[in-house]
């Protein structure tokens, strides 16, 4: 059976004096386990417009951790030489047995990896940001696009659209691809885009295959620096991180029903509430929001959203 909402969302944890506390995004704090290790905790936190909203959603916290865990187990079987800080969904030692529970599948325990400051972002339809500047210019992220493009249609070719990583509560700034390379240097961005598409595309194909179509999605990566390998790090293809639009109706030119927070923006947009502070959530809407990123975790994994889930991580279930 489909697991029952939480009726109260987990915004925040605490376990700074167990491990200390690395850094504190919009959703997620990191701790340090030692130097080699840290560990994600995924609140039920929800931004839009650059934005927390001062209450969250039940269970979206588990629900991203346990997609990024399946992608991680997924892209890592079809592409062996991908090299991924994902280590573990098990807590810890040191966390008490009492706290256990509340901190389950939504953890995860990662290599500590050196970060590279751009986002990975892959288009393979045109949408959002990408949308409005080819309406004024023709281009996308810079990039002369070919003429007649329609909004939400598909491109001809995934694109590689990279934006600037910026700090909590500034904007990421999109920037052309050869600009990537001067922030980070051209080898690891030629690496990363390649590599980012490749994962777009085997990710698409499965997703498509269940239903979903990933309009884009944003990846981010590192340097280990000991084997000057790139790493694919963070949360991976969840509905924070991507675009995700029902295959049954999708039409190009016209926006789309998503799977996604795109459904909460329309109804802040809708009430004037786009980008302000201090917003709160009517329970339906929170409710509304939980049981897209609950459909989306379910048609992805082809498993219900149950408390445990260790068929997401089987490998007989990465096989389908």
């Amino acid at each position: 059976m489909t697991r029952q909402s939480n009726a109260e969302p987990f915004m925040a944890s605490n376990l700074g004096e167990i491990f200390p506390l690395v850094a504190q995004g919009k959703v997620r704090e990191i701790y340090k386990i030692d130097e080699e290790t840290l560990l994600f905790v995924a609140s039920d936190r929800i931004s839009a417009y650059d934005v927390i909203l001062d209450n969250g959603v039940p269970n979206k916290g588990v629900i991203l951790t346990l997609i990024s865990a399946y992608w991680f187990k997924f892209l890592k079987a079809a592409l062996p030489t991908l090299q991924t800080h994902f280590i573990s969904l098990d807590l810890p030692h040191g966390i008490p047995t009492e706290l256990r529970p509340k901190y389950q599948d939504r953890s995860m325990v990662v290599r500590k990896i050196k970060v590279f400051p751009i986002e990975s972002i892959v288009r393979g339809y045109i949408s959002g940001s990408a949308w409005k500047e080819y309406k004024e210019s023709g281009t996308v992220n810079g990039i002369s696009m070919p003429t007649g493009l329609v909004e939400c249609g598909r491109l001809p070719t995934a694109l590689w659209t990279p934006s600037t990583k910026a700090d909590q509560g500034d904007h990421d700034i999109n920037i052309h691809p050869r600009d990537a390379g001067k922030l980070i240097g051209q080898k690891y961005a030629d690496q990363i885009q390649s590599v980012s598409v490749t994962l777009y595309n085997v990710a698409y194909a499965h997703a498509y295959s269940h239903g979903i179509i990933i309009a884009d999605t944003k990846f981010e990566f590192g340097l280990d620096v000991e084997t000057d390998q790139i790493v694919l790090i963070d949360e991976v293809l969840t509905p924070d991180s991507s675009r995700f639009w029902p295959v049954s109706k999708y039409q190009p030119g016209r926006s789309q029903e998503s799977f996604d927070k795109q459904f909460l923006r329309d109804w802040l947009t809708s009430n004037g509430l786009a980008g302000k502070q201090g917003v709160s959530m009517p329970a339906d809407i929170a409710r509304k929001t939980e049981l897209k990123y609950q459909e989306a975790f379910e048609r992805i994994t082809g498993d219900v959203f149950e408390t445990g889930m260790p068929s997401v991580l089987e490998e007989s279930a990465l096989a389908e």
